[in-house]
């Protein structure tokens, strides 16, 4: 979510006539769209600002702004904590960055901010993308759910749904500007258009209908929205990939229940029998938690046989952190930081074990690769993501932005290797 408000931001300054700078030091602003959802951004967040207090200090008309997460979060403080800070603004108020930078001409101005009354989807800006064939849609934006560890809903906001013609009209667009992958995004995009009277399933399935678009992902879903007719959609319509984004945290139902994510270890495991069965080649990731207050040892090991039980195909581990405000920062319980420390260990050994096993059953196989560009690691070789999102290192003529079938030699935990074939028909 943040890339795509990013990108917002980006187009949305560039109609107004300011273009990238190639460096901080060299702009006449630095905008920092900031996340808050785990202590680690926020630290840094402050090393990064700190840079920019150098920069100010030998520019003083440089205008620092600082909008997204962190910075609604610190609404009432932002500006006494860093009073070189010019502007700042919440991701429901990205829309109004233009005016409080002075495009109406009547200078920068120091902006109150609030996430209750006024939001607007980014969505509807202008985009700045960094790939011509891939794009963010928004969808969805705030989240109702009441998770002890998560302060979203209170920097986000009440979910709000974006109107479904808005949405395809949107997609259209994009798919006439050349695009060949959208991924649509909300804080829980399968509980997207109740206020509306819609839901998730149509939209995935009216998005497959628009001419152009090829690959469709999503993310992220809540296990607990996850019903029959989006399964049903995923499977029958040919342009949404076989990928689902499925975050467990915990694979203790006591946790789960602490954590007020209101299902058990034993309904996530149902509903991962029910979409495997639905799509059989489907690939599946995962966020998972360690240390969150009062976890035993024995809860953790029911994280650790999950991961095995369900073969994720990646996930992303975190440390607990308290996020101030949130009901579990105030529980009494917390888990020591070396306890922390032996169990993400340990679930990233399993992770990058199952996921390592899951990898090396695909070589052999030959699969449509979306082309991204070079590889990171080797230049001579082009980098992609297959259908089921997982990346492709591979040697060959494609151009970024083609699809083109490869067919897979070698595998690790995290990537693919192979060779092109050829390119997929249009």
């Amino acid at each position: 979510m943040n890339a795509h408000d990013s990108e917002r931001i980006k187009g949305m300054l560039e109609e107004l006539g300011l273009g990238e700078a190639t460096s901080q030091a060299e702009a006449d602003v630095l905008v920092f769209n900031t996340c808050t959802i785990r202590e680690k951004p926020d630290q840094r967040f402050a090393a990064h600002l700190a840079q920019a207090r150098a920069l100010k200090g030998r520019d003083p008309e440089k205008v620092i702004a600082v909008g997204g997460c962190y910075a609604e979060a610190q609404r009432e403080r932002l500006f006494s904590l860093y009073p070189y800070v010019d502007v700042a603004f919440g991701p429901g108020s990205i829309p109004h960055l233009g005016e409080w930078l002075g495009a109406g001409g009547e200078g920068v101005a120091r902006s109150a901010f609030g996430i209750e009354e006024g939001r607007s989807f980014a969505g509807r800006l202008p985009m700045h993308r960094e790939r011509s064939f891939q794009a963010w849609v928004q969808i969805s934006m705030g989240c109702n759910s009441k998770c002890a560890y998560c302060i979203v809903p209170a920097v986000r906001g009440r979910e709000v749904s974006r109107r479904p013609g808005e949405i395809l009209a949107e997609v259209e667009s994009l798919a006439r500007a050349g695009v060949r992958e959208i991924t649509l995004l909300g804080q829980n995009v399968n509980s997207y258009g109740r206020d509306l009277g819609s839901d998730f399933a149509e939209l995935l399935r009216a998005c497959d209908a628009v001419g152009g678009i090829e690959r469709i992902r999503f993310t992220s879903p809540h296990p607990k929205d996850f019903r029959a007719p989006v399964i049903a959609a995923m499977a029958e319509c040919e342009s949404v990939c076989e990928h689902a984004h499925l975050p467990l945290q915990s694979g203790s139902t006591r946790v789960l229940k602490a954590m007020r994510r209101t299902y058990s270890r034993e309904r996530y495991l149902r509903l991962v029998d029910e979409l495997r069965a639905g799509i059989p080649d489907l690939a599946l990731t995962t966020d998972l938690i360690v240390g969150f207050p009062g976890e035993t040892e024995a809860e953790f090991e029911e994280t650790v046989t999950a991961v095995e039980e369900v073969g994720y195909d990646g996930a992303f581990t975190f440390v607990y952190s308290p996020r101030q405000g949130t009901e579990a920062a105030a529980m009494s319980d917390q888990v020591p930081e070396d306890v922390k420390g032996v169990r993400i260990e340990r679930l990233i050994e399993t992770v990058q074990r199952v996921a390592e096993k899951r990898n090396r059953e695909r070589v052999g196989h030959v699969e449509e690769v979306l082309v991204e560009g070079p590889s990171r690691t080797d230049p001579e070789l082009r980098r992609g993501r297959t259908r089921r999102n997982t990346t492709v290192n591979f040697t060959g003529p494609a151009e970024a932005g083609e699809l083109v079938e490869v067919r897979i030699e070698g595998s690790t935990s995290t990537t693919l290797k192979g060779t092109q074939l050829a390119a997929v028909a249009a």
